[in-house]
């Protein structure tokens, strides 16, 4: 007997914010400020602790904060408050999985002028960027790490980390260095 039974959640997201109606330029990751999203779970004696994890997807530029649980509230007003202070076309989009703790996105275009897009239901490859985020962010937070007792600081240390790792894929630049770049273009 299958141990999660896997019921619609009830949750309905509206077919033009389906990944296959987002611009196909996003897809190519020449453009600036198209993210993914995700939320980072931890084990059940962590309590409801979680770690939302945000990339870009041209610079690979990486943003991780904790978050006490899975309120959807909670977590798009703390999303919002990470992106606010970059200009809006480094904020242009963001794509997330079905989960329900992102039901609220409808509040990203009125709050801080990002659209919101979906992937598919079981298919973690629609956002690979983000999925490759965790599982590079898994390495200095295991599932079992006490997420509670981590600071603002042990956050901002373990992004400096992932994105001051030089990237193939940027030509061996940094993350840092190709957000950076990016950010001065919108100048």
């Amino acid at each position: 007997r299958p141990r999660h039974s896997h019921k619609p959640c009830g949750l309905v997201f509206p077919p033009d914010r389906s990944i296959h109606e987002r611009p196909d330029y996003v897809d190519t990751r020449e453009t600036f400020g198209e993210w993914e999203g995700d939320l980072m779970i931890f084990e059940r004696a962590q309590g409801k602790m979680n770690v939302a994890s945000l990339v870009e997807r041209k610079t690979r530029f990486a943003v991780l904060f904790r978050n006490n649980g899975r309120s959807t509230t909670h977590l798009m007003n703390r999303l919002m408050g990470v992106m606010e202070p970059l200009p809006q076309p480094a904020r242009k989009s963001i794509t997330f999985d079905r989960g329900i703790e992102f039901r609220n996105w409808r509040k990203l275009k009125p709050g801080i002028g990002t659209e919101a897009w979906f992937r598919d239901p079981q298919a973690p490859w629609q956002k690979g960027s983000v999925e490759n985020l965790n599982k590079r962010a898994r390495r200095y937070l295991p599932r079992d790490a006490p997420v509670a007792t981590l600071s603002n600081r042990d956050m901002k240390s373990i992004c400096d980390r992932l994105n001051g790792t030089p990237r193939k894929c940027l030509g061996w630049r940094t993350p840092t260095e190709a957000f950076r770049e990016e950010l001065k273009k919108l100048r």
